[in-house]
């Protein structure tokens, strides 16, 4: 009888959590891969060659991050390319209040001096 696979560890939630990535980190890594996706999709209409010069980048340059490697790719050089092809990028805040709150909690006996006025960081 084979062996069957089971899996070791489910993910719940993100995986780049599990992978160990704080949130600050993780929320960028997930920007990044937003935006790269949306770049992939507006570059679908242009062949490798069409897009090397529209992005104004050699072709290696170009063909790596059509294969998703981005890591050496900023959001500034990303938004230069969203430019390029014809999009306005934007970036669109969501406010988490449960974990703001609880940054205000641990903080709340931490004084800030702004002039001659004194504010807890809760009242900021």
């Amino acid at each position: 009888m084979a062996k069957r696979n089971e899996p070791t560890h489910i993910t719940r939630g993100s995986v780049l959590d599990d992978l160990g990535f704080s949130p600050e980190k993780a929320a960028i890594l997930k920007m990044k891969a937003e935006f790269h996706a949306e770049l992939i999709r507006s570059a679908r209409n242009y062949s490798p060659k069409e897009l090397q010069t529209i992005l104004k980048e050699p072709q290696p340059r170009v063909s790596e991050f059509l294969n998703g490697k981005i890591a050496s790719v900023s959001l500034e050089k990303m938004s230069v390319y969203a430019f390029r092809l014809g999009s306005k990028p934007t970036i669109r805040l969501k406010l988490n209040t449960k974990q703001t709150k609880a940054v205000a909690r641990k903080t709340a006996n931490s004084v800030r001096v702004t002039g001659s006025k004194q504010r807890t960081a809760a009242a900021l």
